[in-house]
């Protein structure tokens, strides 16, 4: 139904700058709720980002004021613009999407590498 494929991770200074990019298939992408998670290696996943089917966002306050969650529905692509990272921030981010905005994500992207050194 709906495959999600991430982008745009690498490695950056601490203070430095990414953008991420979830592209995604299917005809309702515009109406999906989304988010953006991250992980590291023996901790738990955690929400970083959130919008909605309204383009209402909610953010993780370790990432508030830093990142912004976005959408361009005409390129099905969800975006996390990424500001003033820290060494903290590093981790694999995945896109996830909520077909029916159930707080249920049914979708997961395969991930994409965020290093941020100091």
């Amino acid at each position: 139904q709906v495959l999600l494929v991430e982008s745009g991770g690498g490695s950056v200074q601490a203070g430095g700058s990414l953008r991420l990019s979830c592209a995604a298939s299917g005809h309702t992408y515009s109406s999906y709720c989304m988010g953006w998670f991250r992980q590291v290696p023996g901790k738990e996943r955690e929400g970083v980002a959130y919008i909605d089917s309204d383009d209402s966002t909610t953010y993780a306050e370790a990432v508030k004021g830093r990142f912004t969650i976005f959408r361009d529905n005409a390129k099905n692509t969800l975006y996390l613009q990424m500001t003033s990272l820290k060494p903290e921030d590093t981790a694999m981010y995945y896109c996830a999407a909520d077909s029916s905005c159930g707080n249920w994500y049914d979708y997961w992207g395969q991930g994409t590498q965020v290093t941020v050194s100091s």
